[in-house]
C-alpha cells in the first residue's frame, strides 16, 4: 500500500504576483523573466496556461517554431517570440534577454534530428546569456543515467550537454503522459489483443498536472544544476491497463506477451496507424527497459509542488475511458 504524503503548498503564489486584467502590454525590448518554448505543444500549452492564470503578462512570453502563431498569442495579450530549433537566426533573436527558458524537447522520434536541434538550442542559449534553462526530459531510468531505451538516449545526451555548457539548468524528468498510453501499447478502440514484448510498472502521470508542476518549479526557482523527477505516486502495468479498459468499456481485450521479434514483425506489418517497422523496433527497446523497472520510480516532488496528491494512473485511466470509450492518442498515427 503506498505511503500517503502530506503535501504542503510551499509554492503558493504571493498575491502581488498574480496576473491582473490590465497587464496585457507586450514588452519585447526588455529583460524577459520567462520564455515558454514549445507553447503550442501539449506540455508547453499546459505550462503556459498556468502562467497566464498566475503571472503578470509582462513577465513571460510564448515561443513557437512558426511565426504564424504570433497572432493567436498576441490576441490573448501574450507576448510572442519566434524560436525555431532548426533556425539559428530565430534562436539568437528569440532568446535575447531571457532569464528563464523552458526548453521543451522536440517531438521527433528521429534521435539524430532531435540531437541536432537540442545542440543548436543549447548553443544559442549560451550565446544569449540565458540565466536558467529548464529542460523537459523524460522519466526513463528514474534518477539513473543507464536507460537503454531509444527514446531516453537523446535526453541523456542533452543533459550531458547542459552540464558541459556552463549554463545553469534544471532537467525535469517528466513522468510518461497517462494520455499517451495508446502509443506505448499500440492500442486502438477496435483492438482485440494487446501484444507486448515485456511488461512492467509505469508511473503514468496526467499531462495537465505535469504542466502545472513544471510551471510552479520555474516560478519557485532553485534546483540549479539538478535532475528532478515529476511523477504520480502510483504505478500500473500494461496488463492492469488492459483490465481497466475492459472494466470501463465492457470490452474483452486480450493481453499477450510475445517475443520482441514477433512484436516488431506483427505490428510493423499491420499497424492501422501506419507507423513503420523502425518505430516498433524503438518501442521494443522502451519495453525492454520498462520490464527492468525503468518507469516504476516515483518521487514525492510533484505532490510537494502541487500541494496535493497527483492523480494516480488507474484513477486517471478510468476517467479517460469513462469519458470517451473510443479514446485515441494522436501519436499513435503516423
Amino acid at each position: 500500500m503506498p505511503i500517503m504524503l502530506s503535501c504542503p503548498s510551499w509554492l503558493a503564489i504571493p498575491t502581488q504576483f498574480l496576473a491582473t486584467s490590465n497587464l496585457t502590454t507586450v514588452h519585447t525590448n526588455m529583460t524577459l523573466k520567462y520564455l515558454i518554448a514549445g507553447a503550442t505543444g501539449g506540455l508547453g500549452q499546459e505550462v503556459l496556461n498556468y502562467f497566464v492564470a498566475n503571472v503578470p503578462s509582462t513577465k513571460f512570453a510564448a515561443a513557437s517554431s512558426s511565426p504564424a502563431n504570433r497572432v493567436r498569442f498576441e490576441q490573448r495579450g501574450i507576448a510572442f517570440r519566434h524560436v525555431n530549433y532548426d533556425d539559428e537566426g530565430s534562436l539568437d533573436s528569440g532568446l535575447k534577454d531571457v532569464e528563464n527558458l523552458l526548453f521543451v524537447s522536440t517531438n521527433s522520434f528521429d534521435n539524430e534530428e532531435r540531437d541536432r536541434q537540442h545542440r543548436r538550442l543549447i548553443s544559442a542559449a549560451k550565446r544569449a546569456g540565458v540565466k536558467h534553462v529548464w529542460y523537459t526530459s523524460l522519466a526513463f531510468g528514474g534518477f539513473s543515467n543507464d536507460s537503454k531505451a531509444a527514446i531516453q538516449k537523446v535526453h541523456l545526451t542533452t543533459e550531458r550537454l547542459l552540464r558541459e555548457s556552463g549554463l545553469t539548468y534544471t532537467s525535469i524528468r517528466e513522468g510518461v503522459y497517462l494520455e499517451a498510453f495508446p502509443v506505448f501499447m499500440n492500442w486502438y478502440p477496435d483492438s482485440k489483443t494487446v501484444s507486448l514484448p515485456a511488461d512492467g510498472e509505469i508511473a503514468y502521470t496526467r499531462r495537465a498536472e505535469l504542466g502545472e508542476a513544471t510551471a510552479r518549479l520555474m516560478i519557485k526557482g532553485g534546483h540549479e544544476n539538478e535532475i528532478v523527477l515529476l511523477t504520480a505516486e502510483e504505478t500500473i502495468t500494461a496488463k492492469e491497463v488492459v483490465d481497466v479498459i475492459n472494466e470501463s468499456t465492457n470490452r474483452q481485450v486480450e493481453f499477450k506477451l510475445v517475443s520482441s521479434e514477433e512484436y516488431v514483425a506483427v505490428n510493423g506489418a499491420n499497424d492501422q496507424g501506419g507507423k513503420p517497422t523502425a518505430f516498433f523496433e524503438k518501442v521494443a527497446s522502451w519495453w525492454e527497459d520498462i520490464g527492468q523497472g525503468a518507469l516504476r520510480t516515483t518521487s514525492p516532488l510533484m505532490c510537494e509542488v502541487l500541494g496535493r496528491k497527483p492523480t494516480g494512473p488507474e484513477e486517471g485511466l478510468r476517467e479517460i475511458m469513462s469519458q470517451n470509450p473510443d479514446y485515441i492518442w494522436h501519436q499513435n498515427y503516423a
